[in-house]
């Protein structure tokens, strides 16, 4: 009788998982399908070329069939170029610091620092990401600013640096905190093995724990890049609406996903050119960022050390 229960317990179980299983991909497959759906609509009013390869993004369209309204353009160009500067700011500020921290918490602190500073420093990824875009706007961009007015230099109220700067603060828990746990997996072994022959514990760092965990490392920051390209709320209050082409980092700029939200806020017809553009940059950004997840996973699964 306890055995059958056992296995009836162990079916019901099974069961369930499965089934979370297969609703939780049917819903990322009805979600790729509508987004795919209706990107081919929009490129049926908008040629794919235009859309990737053109210099000028100004998406105004009539509100409605009685009114008169621009044709729109939509190459999308400028916000490309906007989300590339936004987030090599930010992985210039997340990838160093958050990979020294790593190291320092991994190498050098001792237990009880530890306890308590790798935990302060994930509070950061627990912040919402509006409080971050309200620091960006009300606190980084002006102070860049002035610093920028006081040196001479002609600096945007809203700037693609101020929202990388921050951005880049609300990633380094994400690098650390990967990187860290890829570092602590090194056995010891070749860190005494190392420490035996004479190195210093900077050269065995150098030459043994950092290319034995570069793989964990190196998907840990292709996630991060993920992670910034995604973001929205920090560039939608840091940064601008404004779709300009440049790489002048004091400049105001826009990226997919303040266009996203851009493009479907107010009073739209759900056919017009405008309302799709927003599914196509979708579509555009979910293939981005599904490729670099895959590198990430390709790098982590080829290159890991296997340790016994």
């Amino acid at each position: 009788m306890a055995l059958l229960s056992r296995k009836t317990t162990d079916k019901i179980g099974r069961g369930t998982l499965l089934f979370s299983a297969v609703i939780s991909i049917s819903i990322t497959i009805l979600i790729i399908c509508s987004v795919l759906f209706e990107s081919l609509r929009f490129f049926k009013q908008v040629p794919l070329t235009d859309f990737l390869f053109g210099l000028h993004w100004s998406p105004q369209t009539a509100l409605r069939a009685d009114q008169a309204g621009s044709s729109g353009s939509f190459g999308a160009v400028p916000l490309f170029i906007g989300t590339l500067l936004i987030t090599v700011i930010a992985m210039c500020i997340a990838i160093p610091l958050g990979l020294f921290a790593a190291i320092y918490l991994s190498e050098y602190a001792g237990p009880l620092v530890r306890s308590y500073v790798k935990p302060a420093l994930e509070m950061l990824a627990g912040i919402p990401t509006v409080v971050y875009g309200y620091f960006a706007a009300i606190t980084v961009a002006p102070y860049i600013r002035s610093v920028g007015l006081t040196m001479g230099m002609d600096v945007a109220s809203e700037s693609a640096l101020a929202a990388g700067l921050v951005m880049g603060i609300m990633i380094i828990p994400f690098i650390l905190s990967l990187s860290d746990d890829v570092m602590n997996a090194v056995p010891n072994s070749l860190r005494e093995a190392s420490l035996a022959l004479g190195a210093t514990r900077a050269e065995t760092i150098k030459k043994v724990v950092l290319p034995a965990a570069l793989p964990g490392i190196m998907g840990a920051v292709l996630l991060a890049i993920s992670r910034a390209i995604g973001e929205t709320m920090i560039v939608t209050m840091a940064a601008g609406l404004t779709a300009n082409l440049t790489f002048n980092p004091f400049a105001s700029v826009t990226t997919v996903t303040t266009q996203i939200v851009t493009l479907l806020v107010g009073d739209q017809e759900f056919d017009s050119a405008k309302t799709l553009a927003a599914y196509a940059l979708g579509l555009v950004l979910f293939m981005i960022t599904l490729a670099l997840n895959i590198a990430a996973l390709t790098i982590v699964k080829r290159y890991r050390e296997r340790y016994e």
